[in-house]
């Protein structure tokens, strides 16, 4: 079972393109109690140099900030904290190099959303902070690198999307060295309002009741424009951003910004976002917004929370793609209760007994066949594409990953050099579920076994011990002559299965 605090205390660590959140929550009757919040501005986008690569300079600020962020939450099991980067961690190209380190820094795993995923999680986080109730909403985020645009009902997004544009990005791209004028100000929201262009129409369409927006920016915005008299009651309007831009020009650089309500850490990163902003006032024509406490980091806290008590959204995920391509699901519970009486026996020995994996090696055998769906030729290579390649909401990119190299190995060659590309943590994991996985295969390749064969598996010294009860090889010669094979496959990954019937 998983296990957490006794004091139902959960962390959740949103690394952004601009700032690392961090918040430690208490669960109460079903509510978080925030027991303590930490922020820094450690503006990792910033760090990124021409060749997509995090300067050494924003690595050491960031690696600091985990250190800090690691010691507070040191004495929390894994099970109860939960670390995401969002985009310029999605982007970077020594993004794994510097993760080994930042993992080692804060203690915890960390992993790498896609901006669907990124969106999801904010909107959670939005809904749960407001209530929301049945009504259709639009939230919208601005972060460094990267904008996220949700359309939900309730608890649940109805349309979800990342668009490359942030705060940092547009503010270094149009803003370079703090220099604001009409000209620089038209080129930034026409870039950004032709990046809007691909969801306005579908957005539109669709339509809400109320806009809220959810980021450091927006709040940033909504503080400004009360504070200055250019709108009221905590909301923005496009009459407040004309004032506010007009202001920014007339200025002409972000060092003589003189802005009620404006903190000198976000004044540099200001114009990116309001750009952002307008574009998206303009194109999705938005009437009002208002502004929520609620983001990413809280909606981890909820989606941890759900894990929790078993109701994950990454069971849906993989009940959904197994249904859209019309898997056998009698065929797939028999492989699934097969791998799991195989991990049961050996994940002591192999250290994987965490009930994480167990979930991991059940979708993998859920997912297995859905490549037949394109051709039952390399089928195994085009269910683990889909896999690898589509939207699977709640899934980090690494364990999406991990997940598609499982599927990719159930059968003929072993993926050693996929698995090698993989973070170091999952390597070892992902490597003995792909073992679990193609044995039940072997034991169900009929498609019509049943699964009241016991097979007994030990791990040796050199690799695994097979045994079955007396005389059934002897009524099974092709799973006989399949073990034979497996065995060839698992002696390259050093392995030795023997068999004893």
């Amino acid at each position: 079972m998983t296990q957490h605090t006794d004091d139902g205390i959960l962390a959740a660590i949103d690394l952004g393109s601009n700032s690392f959140h961090m918040i430690i929550s208490r669960l109460r009757d079903g509510h978080f109690q925030v027991v303590d919040k930490l922020r820094e501005m450690v503006q990792l986008r910033a760090g990124l140099d021409d060749d997509g690569r995090l300067s050494p300079e924003s690595q050491e600020r960031a690696i600091a900030c985990l250190q800090r962020f690691g010691e507070r939450i040191k004495d929390l099991p894994p099970t109860s904290v939960r670390v995401v980067g969002t985009n310029t961690l999605r982007v970077a190209k020594n993004s794994q190099i510097f993760l080994r380190k930042a993992r080692l820094a804060l203690g915890h795993p960390i992993e790498i959303v896609a901006g669907e995923e990124e969106a999801r999680l904010i909107y959670l986080g939005v809904a749960h902070a407001l209530a929301f109730d049945d009504s259709r909403r639009l939230v919208m985020d601005i972060g460094g690198g990267s904008t996220e645009f949700i359309i939900g009902e309730g608890f649940s997004g109805l349309k979800r999307e990342s668009l490359e544009m942030g705060c940092v990005s547009f503010s270094q791209r149009f803003f370079a060295g703090g220099t604001v004028s009409k000209t620089r100000m038209k080129t930034a929201l026409i870039v950004a309002g032709t990046r809007l262009r691909a969801i306005q129409r579908p957005y539109r369409r669709l339509g809400w009741l109320d806009a809220i927006g959810a980021s450091g920016t927006i709040r940033t915005v909504a503080n400004i424009v009360n504070q200055n008299g250019w709108a009221a009651d905590g909301v923005i309007t496009p009459k407040s951003l004309d004032k506010l831009i007009e202001a920014m020009i007339d200025a002409g650089h972000t060092d003589k910004f003189e802005l009620e309500g404006l903190s000198e850490e976000r004044t540099s990163v200001l114009p990116g976002g309001v750009a952002v902003l307008k574009a998206a006032f303009d194109r999705l024509k938005i009437e009002r917004m208002v502004v929520s406490d609620g983001a990413l980091r809280e909606g981890l806290l909820y989606d941890l929370l759900g894990r929790i008590q078993h109701d994950d959204e990454r069971d849906r995920t993989v009940q959904s793609l197994a249904r859209r391509y019309q898997t056998d699901e009698e065929h797939a519970d028999r492989i699934g209760t097969m791998a799991t009486q195989l991990f049961e026996q050996v994940a002591a020995a192999w250290k994987i007994d965490g009930e994480q994996l167990l979930d991991r090696l059940q979708w993998a055998t859920k997912l297995h066949e859905i490549g037949l769906a394109i051709a039952h030729e390399q089928f195994h290579k085009h269910s683990a594409y889909l896999v690898a390649h589509s939207d699977l909401p709640g899934f980090s990119r690494e364990e999406q990953h991990a997940l598609a190299i499982i599927v990719s190995g159930q059968r003929k060659k072993f993926p050693k050099k996929d698995i090698k590309n993989l973070p170091d943590e999952l390597q070892k994991s992902t490597q003995y579920l792909t073992i679990l996985l193609r044995l039940a295969m072997v034991f169900n390749r009929g498609r019509s076994e049943t699964t009241d064969t016991f097979v007994k598996l030990k791990v040796t010294k050199k690799g695994l011990r097979l045994k079955l009860p007396e005389g059934w090889l002897d009524k099974h010669p092709l799973t006989e002559a399949d073990l034979l094979q497996e065995a060839k496959y698992l002696k390259s990954m050093g392995l030795k299965l023997k068999i004893k019937s």
